[in-house]
Protein backbone atom coordinates (compact mmCIF):
# COMPACT_ATOMS: atom_id res chain seq x y z
CA UNK A 1 0.00 0.00 0.00
CA UNK A 2 2.92 2.38 1.20
CA UNK A 3 5.29 1.10 -1.85
CA UNK A 4 5.18 4.69 -3.44
CA UNK A 5 6.44 6.43 -0.38
CA UNK A 6 8.89 3.21 0.21
CA UNK A 7 10.38 3.96 -3.39
CA UNK A 8 10.99 7.91 -3.01
CA UNK A 9 12.19 7.34 0.37
CA UNK A 10 14.68 4.96 -0.73
CA UNK A 11 15.95 7.59 -2.88
CA UNK A 12 19.67 8.39 -1.52
CA UNK A 13 19.21 11.63 0.63
CA UNK A 14 15.48 11.66 0.44
CA UNK A 15 14.99 11.22 3.94
CA UNK A 16 17.71 13.50 4.94
CA UNK A 17 16.52 16.49 2.80
CA UNK A 18 12.73 15.98 3.57
CA UNK A 19 13.52 15.36 7.08
CA UNK A 20 14.94 18.58 8.01
CA UNK A 21 13.04 20.47 5.53
CA UNK A 22 10.61 19.62 8.16
CA UNK A 23 12.03 20.63 11.27
CA UNK A 24 13.32 24.43 9.06
CA UNK A 25 9.10 24.83 8.48
CA UNK A 26 8.15 24.90 12.16
CA UNK A 27 8.85 28.63 12.52
CA UNK A 28 5.94 29.04 9.81
CA UNK A 29 3.53 27.99 12.61
CA UNK A 30 5.42 29.65 15.69
CA UNK A 31 6.97 32.92 14.88
CA UNK A 32 3.44 34.74 14.37
CA UNK A 33 2.50 33.04 17.61
CA UNK A 34 5.79 33.56 19.03
CA UNK A 35 6.10 37.12 18.48
CA UNK A 36 2.63 37.47 20.11
CA UNK A 37 3.64 35.88 23.24
CA UNK A 38 6.88 37.52 23.49
CA UNK A 39 5.43 41.14 23.03
CA UNK A 40 2.57 40.47 25.24
CA UNK A 41 4.67 38.36 27.85
CA UNK A 42 6.67 41.08 29.05
CA UNK A 43 3.98 43.54 29.24
CA UNK A 44 3.22 45.41 25.77
CA UNK A 45 -0.29 45.52 24.03
CA UNK A 46 -1.94 43.15 21.93
CA UNK A 47 -2.23 46.11 19.69
CA UNK A 48 1.54 46.23 19.56
CA UNK A 49 2.41 42.41 19.41
CA UNK A 50 -0.56 42.25 16.45
CA UNK A 51 1.43 44.75 14.51
CA UNK A 52 5.21 43.49 14.89
CA UNK A 53 3.37 39.96 13.82
CA UNK A 54 1.81 41.78 10.53
CA UNK A 55 4.86 43.51 10.02
CA UNK A 56 6.81 40.13 10.33
CA UNK A 57 4.30 38.65 7.50
CA UNK A 58 4.02 41.21 5.16
CA UNK A 59 7.73 41.30 4.80
CA UNK A 60 8.11 37.63 4.39
CA UNK A 61 5.53 37.54 1.89
CA UNK A 62 6.98 40.64 -0.26
CA UNK A 63 10.80 39.06 -0.53
CA UNK A 64 9.63 35.60 -0.71
CA UNK A 65 9.84 35.67 -4.84
CA UNK A 66 12.98 37.69 -5.15
CA UNK A 67 14.86 35.11 -2.36
CA UNK A 68 13.20 31.91 -4.75
CA UNK A 69 14.80 33.99 -8.03
CA UNK A 70 18.19 33.79 -5.86
CA UNK A 71 17.81 30.30 -5.14
CA UNK A 72 17.00 29.03 -8.95
CA UNK A 73 19.91 31.51 -10.57
CA UNK A 74 22.96 30.91 -7.37
CA UNK A 75 21.21 27.88 -5.80
CA UNK A 76 19.77 26.68 -2.92
CA UNK A 77 22.91 26.32 -0.96
CA UNK A 78 24.41 29.79 -0.58
CA UNK A 79 21.37 31.85 -0.64
CA UNK A 80 19.06 29.65 2.41
CA UNK A 81 22.61 29.49 4.32
CA UNK A 82 22.31 33.35 3.99
CA UNK A 83 18.57 33.79 5.01
CA UNK A 84 18.74 31.33 7.65
CA UNK A 85 21.82 33.30 9.19
CA UNK A 86 20.18 36.64 8.63
CA UNK A 87 16.73 35.56 9.92
CA UNK A 88 18.66 33.99 13.29
CA UNK A 89 20.39 37.33 13.79
CA UNK A 90 17.79 39.35 13.25
CA UNK A 91 14.84 37.39 15.25
CA UNK A 92 17.55 36.84 18.11
CA UNK A 93 18.52 41.01 17.71
CA UNK A 94 14.03 41.37 17.85
CA UNK A 95 13.91 38.97 20.89
CA UNK A 96 16.74 41.49 22.71
CA UNK A 97 14.88 44.60 21.81
CA UNK A 98 11.77 43.09 23.38
CA UNK A 99 13.54 42.08 25.99
CA UNK A 100 14.80 44.39 27.44
CA UNK A 101 12.62 48.02 26.75
CA UNK A 102 14.02 49.18 23.59
CA UNK A 103 12.61 51.24 21.08
CA UNK A 104 9.71 50.25 19.46
CA UNK A 105 11.30 51.41 15.43
CA UNK A 106 13.98 48.95 16.36
CA UNK A 107 11.85 46.43 17.26
CA UNK A 108 10.12 46.53 13.84
CA UNK A 109 13.12 46.81 11.83
CA UNK A 110 14.44 43.61 13.66
CA UNK A 111 11.05 41.50 12.59
CA UNK A 112 10.57 42.85 9.34
CA UNK A 113 14.40 41.83 8.48
CA UNK A 114 13.70 38.59 9.95
CA UNK A 115 10.65 38.24 7.71
CA UNK A 116 11.95 39.58 4.83
CA UNK A 117 15.30 36.64 5.24
CA UNK A 118 12.68 33.64 6.36
CA UNK A 119 14.30 30.78 4.38
CA UNK A 120 12.11 29.20 1.15
CA UNK A 121 12.28 25.64 2.40
CA UNK A 122 8.95 24.78 1.48
CA UNK A 123 10.08 25.60 -2.09
CA UNK A 124 13.33 24.38 -2.07
CA UNK A 125 12.18 20.73 -0.63
CA UNK A 126 9.40 20.30 -3.62
CA UNK A 127 12.23 21.70 -6.37
CA UNK A 128 14.31 19.33 -5.03
CA UNK A 129 11.97 16.35 -4.65
CA UNK A 130 11.31 17.39 -8.90
CA UNK A 131 15.31 17.54 -9.61
CA UNK A 132 16.02 13.83 -7.62
CA UNK A 133 12.75 11.86 -9.21
CA UNK A 134 12.55 10.80 -12.75
CA UNK A 135 8.96 9.47 -12.77
CA UNK A 136 5.75 12.15 -12.71
CA UNK A 137 3.98 9.66 -10.40
CA UNK A 138 6.50 9.89 -7.74
CA UNK A 139 6.75 13.82 -7.87
CA UNK A 140 3.05 13.63 -7.31
CA UNK A 141 3.42 11.13 -4.01
CA UNK A 142 6.58 13.20 -2.93
CA UNK A 143 4.10 16.53 -2.80
CA UNK A 144 2.00 14.42 -1.10
CA UNK A 145 4.43 13.79 1.68
CA UNK A 146 5.35 17.34 1.65
CA UNK A 147 1.56 18.44 2.61
CA UNK A 148 1.31 15.81 4.68
CA UNK A 149 4.55 16.98 6.45
CA UNK A 150 2.73 20.76 6.30
CA UNK A 151 -0.08 19.39 8.30
CA UNK A 152 1.91 18.27 11.09
CA UNK A 153 3.74 21.30 11.26
CA UNK A 154 0.62 23.42 11.53
CA UNK A 155 -0.67 20.93 13.86
CA UNK A 156 2.43 20.36 16.66
CA UNK A 157 4.39 24.20 15.69
CA UNK A 158 1.37 26.04 17.71
CA UNK A 159 1.37 23.60 20.12
CA UNK A 160 5.10 23.33 21.05
CA UNK A 161 5.57 27.33 21.12
CA UNK A 162 2.61 28.23 22.94
CA UNK A 163 3.90 25.33 26.37
CA UNK A 164 7.18 26.55 26.12
CA UNK A 165 6.37 30.62 26.25
CA UNK A 166 3.31 30.38 29.15
CA UNK A 167 5.07 27.31 31.29
CA UNK A 168 8.58 28.25 30.79
CA UNK A 169 9.43 31.51 29.63
CA UNK A 170 8.03 34.22 26.92
CA UNK A 171 11.18 34.25 25.56
CA UNK A 172 11.49 30.49 25.05
CA UNK A 173 8.53 29.90 22.29
CA UNK A 174 10.43 32.33 19.64
CA UNK A 175 13.97 30.79 20.67
CA UNK A 176 12.62 28.01 19.88
CA UNK A 177 11.56 28.47 16.38
CA UNK A 178 14.55 30.16 15.41
CA UNK A 179 16.74 26.97 16.85
CA UNK A 180 14.27 24.88 14.89
CA UNK A 181 14.68 27.17 12.26
CA UNK A 182 18.19 27.64 11.64
CA UNK A 183 19.29 24.19 12.48
CA UNK A 184 17.04 22.64 10.29
CA UNK A 185 17.50 25.19 7.05
CA UNK A 186 21.37 24.75 7.33
CA UNK A 187 21.09 21.10 7.45
CA UNK A 188 18.86 21.11 4.50
CA UNK A 189 20.79 23.65 2.77
CA UNK A 190 24.36 21.51 3.47
CA UNK A 191 23.15 18.30 1.58
CA UNK A 192 24.45 19.81 -1.72
CA UNK A 193 24.28 16.50 -3.73
CA UNK A 194 20.65 16.53 -3.96
CA UNK A 195 20.06 20.20 -4.66
CA UNK A 196 19.02 21.21 -8.27
CA UNK A 197 21.64 22.49 -10.26
CA UNK A 198 21.53 26.52 -10.12
CA UNK A 199 20.58 28.58 -13.17
CA UNK A 200 22.49 31.40 -13.68
CA UNK A 201 21.57 33.75 -16.46
CA UNK A 202 24.48 34.54 -18.77
CA UNK A 203 24.61 38.35 -19.65
CA UNK A 204 22.83 39.50 -22.20
CA UNK A 205 20.24 36.87 -21.92
CA UNK A 206 16.71 36.94 -20.81
CA UNK A 207 15.54 35.13 -17.90
CA UNK A 208 12.62 31.81 -19.39
CA UNK A 209 9.78 33.31 -19.37
CA UNK A 210 6.95 31.97 -16.31
CA UNK A 211 3.67 31.79 -18.49
CA UNK A 212 1.70 34.20 -17.18
CA UNK A 213 -1.46 32.78 -18.93
CA UNK A 214 -1.30 29.55 -17.12
CA UNK A 215 -0.07 31.06 -13.73
CA UNK A 216 -2.71 33.74 -13.21
CA UNK A 217 -5.16 32.36 -12.50
CA UNK A 218 -3.54 29.32 -10.31
CA UNK A 219 -2.70 32.71 -8.39
CA UNK A 220 -6.28 33.98 -7.87
CA UNK A 221 -7.14 30.48 -7.11
CA UNK A 222 -4.39 30.52 -4.18
CA UNK A 223 -5.24 33.83 -3.30
CA UNK A 224 -9.00 32.94 -2.82
CA UNK A 225 -8.11 30.00 -1.07
CA UNK A 226 -5.88 31.38 1.31
CA UNK A 227 -8.89 33.46 1.67
CA UNK A 228 -10.71 30.46 2.81
CA UNK A 229 -8.37 29.39 5.35
CA UNK A 230 -8.25 32.56 7.04
CA UNK A 231 -11.79 33.42 7.37
CA UNK A 232 -12.12 29.70 8.52
CA UNK A 233 -9.66 29.91 11.59
CA UNK A 234 -10.79 33.39 12.86
CA UNK A 235 -14.68 31.81 12.37
CA UNK A 236 -13.79 28.62 13.99
CA UNK A 237 -12.33 30.48 17.19
CA UNK A 238 -15.41 32.81 17.53
CA UNK A 239 -17.57 30.03 17.07
CA UNK A 240 -15.39 28.32 20.46
CA UNK A 241 -15.91 31.74 22.18
CA UNK A 242 -19.59 31.87 21.59
CA UNK A 243 -19.96 28.33 23.37
CA UNK A 244 -17.98 28.66 26.25
CA UNK A 245 -15.41 26.67 24.95
CA UNK A 246 -12.89 28.61 23.64
CA UNK A 247 -10.14 26.04 25.13
CA UNK A 248 -11.47 23.47 22.53
CA UNK A 249 -10.62 25.86 19.41
CA UNK A 250 -7.37 24.38 19.02
CA UNK A 251 -8.63 21.01 18.86
CA UNK A 252 -11.13 21.81 16.48
CA UNK A 253 -8.57 23.33 13.70
CA UNK A 254 -6.48 20.46 14.83
CA UNK A 255 -9.09 18.00 13.29
CA UNK A 256 -9.58 20.18 10.26
CA UNK A 257 -5.74 19.77 9.67
CA UNK A 258 -5.37 15.87 10.76
CA UNK A 259 -8.10 15.70 8.03
CA UNK A 260 -5.76 17.12 5.63
CA UNK A 261 -2.73 14.78 6.85
CA UNK A 262 -4.54 11.83 6.45
CA UNK A 263 -6.11 13.00 2.74
CA UNK A 264 -2.44 13.78 1.73
CA UNK A 265 -0.96 10.67 2.65
CA UNK A 266 -3.81 8.97 0.90
CA UNK A 267 -2.87 11.46 -2.11
CA UNK A 268 0.19 9.95 -2.25
CA UNK A 269 -0.65 6.34 -3.09
CA UNK A 270 -3.29 7.18 -5.54
CA UNK A 271 -2.07 6.05 -8.96
CA UNK A 272 -3.75 9.49 -10.76
CA UNK A 273 -5.27 8.76 -14.65
CA UNK A 274 -6.10 12.72 -14.83
CA UNK A 275 -3.71 15.49 -14.67
CA UNK A 276 -3.07 18.13 -11.80
CA UNK A 277 -5.56 20.47 -13.40
CA UNK A 278 -7.88 18.64 -13.55
CA UNK A 279 -7.61 17.46 -9.66
CA UNK A 280 -7.63 20.93 -8.81
CA UNK A 281 -10.76 21.76 -10.45
CA UNK A 282 -12.65 19.05 -8.15
CA UNK A 283 -10.45 19.94 -5.10
CA UNK A 284 -11.37 23.41 -5.58
CA UNK A 285 -15.35 22.73 -5.85
CA UNK A 286 -14.96 19.68 -2.97
CA UNK A 287 -13.50 22.48 -0.60
CA UNK A 288 -16.57 25.01 -1.66
CA UNK A 289 -18.90 22.18 -0.53
CA UNK A 290 -17.15 21.87 2.52
CA UNK A 291 -17.54 25.01 3.94
CA UNK A 292 -21.52 25.33 2.58
CA UNK A 293 -22.74 23.52 6.05
CA UNK A 294 -19.99 25.47 8.49
CA UNK A 295 -22.39 28.38 8.99
CA UNK A 296 -25.52 26.03 10.13
CA UNK A 297 -23.58 23.74 12.71
CA UNK A 298 -24.60 24.65 16.22
CA UNK A 299 -23.10 22.12 18.04
CA UNK A 300 -19.36 21.45 19.10
CA UNK A 301 -18.92 18.09 18.58
CA UNK A 302 -20.67 18.60 14.91
CA UNK A 303 -18.42 21.26 14.20
CA UNK A 304 -15.42 19.15 15.08
CA UNK A 305 -16.52 15.62 13.09
CA UNK A 306 -17.23 18.23 9.90
CA UNK A 307 -13.76 20.05 9.89
CA UNK A 308 -12.11 16.90 9.91
CA UNK A 309 -14.47 15.55 6.99
CA UNK A 310 -13.74 18.68 5.47
CA UNK A 311 -9.65 18.69 5.87
CA UNK A 312 -9.93 15.76 3.36
CA UNK A 313 -10.01 17.87 0.61
CA UNK A 314 -7.29 20.27 1.50
CA UNK A 315 -4.19 18.40 0.86
CA UNK A 316 -5.13 16.68 -2.55
CA UNK A 317 -6.30 20.58 -3.37
CA UNK A 318 -2.75 21.87 -2.22
CA UNK A 319 -1.19 19.03 -4.27
CA UNK A 320 -2.58 19.94 -7.89
CA UNK A 321 -1.65 23.20 -7.28
CA UNK A 322 1.92 22.72 -6.66
CA UNK A 323 2.30 19.82 -9.45
CA UNK A 324 0.26 21.82 -12.16
CA UNK A 325 3.15 24.71 -11.15
CA UNK A 326 6.00 22.01 -11.80
CA UNK A 327 4.66 21.12 -15.15
CA UNK A 328 4.28 24.66 -15.82
CA UNK A 329 6.91 26.75 -15.06
CA UNK A 330 10.47 26.56 -16.78
CA UNK A 331 12.77 24.49 -14.80
CA UNK A 332 14.99 26.79 -14.24
CA UNK A 333 12.50 28.77 -12.69
CA UNK A 334 10.82 26.14 -10.82
CA UNK A 335 11.52 27.63 -6.72
CA UNK A 336 10.34 30.96 -7.90
CA UNK A 337 7.38 29.45 -9.54
CA UNK A 338 6.53 27.58 -6.46
CA UNK A 339 6.86 30.85 -4.13
CA UNK A 340 4.59 32.88 -6.13
CA UNK A 341 1.38 30.56 -5.50
CA UNK A 342 2.65 29.79 -1.99
CA UNK A 343 2.73 33.66 -1.44
CA UNK A 344 -0.45 34.05 -3.18
CA UNK A 345 -1.61 31.86 -0.99
CA UNK A 346 -0.42 33.37 2.05
CA UNK A 347 -1.81 36.95 0.91
CA UNK A 348 -5.28 35.90 0.96
CA UNK A 349 -5.15 34.54 4.32
CA UNK A 350 -5.03 38.13 6.04
CA UNK A 351 -7.65 39.40 3.76
CA UNK A 352 -10.15 36.36 4.73
CA UNK A 353 -9.68 37.01 8.37
CA UNK A 354 -9.67 40.62 8.48
CA UNK A 355 -13.07 40.66 6.49
CA UNK A 356 -14.59 37.50 8.67
CA UNK A 357 -13.72 39.18 12.22
CA UNK A 358 -16.17 42.24 10.75
CA UNK A 359 -18.28 39.69 10.35
CA UNK A 360 -18.01 38.07 13.69
CA UNK A 361 -18.37 41.29 15.41
CA UNK A 362 -21.43 42.63 13.42
CA UNK A 363 -23.48 39.42 13.38
CA UNK A 364 -21.41 36.43 14.98
CA UNK A 365 -19.25 33.43 14.28
CA UNK A 366 -21.64 31.11 12.58
CA UNK A 367 -22.64 33.96 9.56
CA UNK A 368 -18.44 34.59 9.10
CA UNK A 369 -18.27 31.31 7.52
CA UNK A 370 -19.88 32.50 4.62
CA UNK A 371 -16.77 34.21 3.80
CA UNK A 372 -15.06 31.24 3.51
CA UNK A 373 -17.74 29.73 1.33
CA UNK A 374 -17.70 32.74 -0.89
CA UNK A 375 -14.01 32.29 -1.00
CA UNK A 376 -14.65 28.61 -1.90
CA UNK A 377 -16.85 29.65 -4.80
CA UNK A 378 -14.23 31.96 -6.11
CA UNK A 379 -11.78 29.39 -6.17
CA UNK A 380 -13.89 27.02 -7.86
CA UNK A 381 -15.21 29.02 -10.62
CA UNK A 382 -11.53 30.22 -11.46
CA UNK A 383 -10.18 26.72 -11.47
CA UNK A 384 -12.74 25.83 -14.05
CA UNK A 385 -11.07 28.09 -16.27
CA UNK A 386 -7.36 25.61 -16.09
CA UNK A 387 -6.39 23.37 -18.01
CA UNK A 388 -3.74 20.61 -18.15
CA UNK A 389 -0.55 21.10 -19.81
CA UNK A 390 0.49 18.66 -22.60
CA UNK A 391 2.98 17.13 -20.94
CA UNK A 392 4.78 13.29 -21.70
CA UNK A 393 3.79 10.87 -18.37
CA UNK A 394 7.78 10.37 -17.77
CA UNK A 395 9.69 13.56 -17.20
CA UNK A 396 12.69 14.63 -19.46
CA UNK A 397 14.95 17.31 -17.85
CA UNK A 398 17.42 17.29 -20.93
CA UNK A 399 14.61 17.93 -23.68
CA UNK A 400 12.60 20.21 -21.74
CA UNK A 401 12.59 23.97 -23.38
CA UNK A 402 13.45 26.64 -20.92
CA UNK A 403 10.05 28.31 -21.90
CA UNK A 404 7.43 25.35 -21.56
Amino acid sequence: MFTRYHRILSVPGAVRFSGSALVARLPIAMDTIGIVLLVTGVGHSYGLAGALSAAYLVSAAVLAIPQARLIDRLGQTPVLTTAAVVFAVAMTSFMVVVQSGGPVWAAYLCVMVAGAAFPQVGSCVRARWSHVLEERADVDTAYALESAIDEIVFMSGPILVTVLATAWHPIAGLGSAIVTGTTGTLFFAAQRSTAPVPHPRPRGTRLARIPLRAMAPVCVVGLALGALFGAAEVSTVAFSVSRDREDLAGLLLALWAAGSMIAGVITGIVHWRVGPATRLRWGALAMAFAMAPLSLIGSMWVMGAWLFVAGFAIAPTMVATLSLVEQTVPHSRLTEGMAIVETALVAGVAPGAALAGRIIDSHGASTAYLVSLVSGVVAALVALTLRDPDVSPERDRVARPEGA
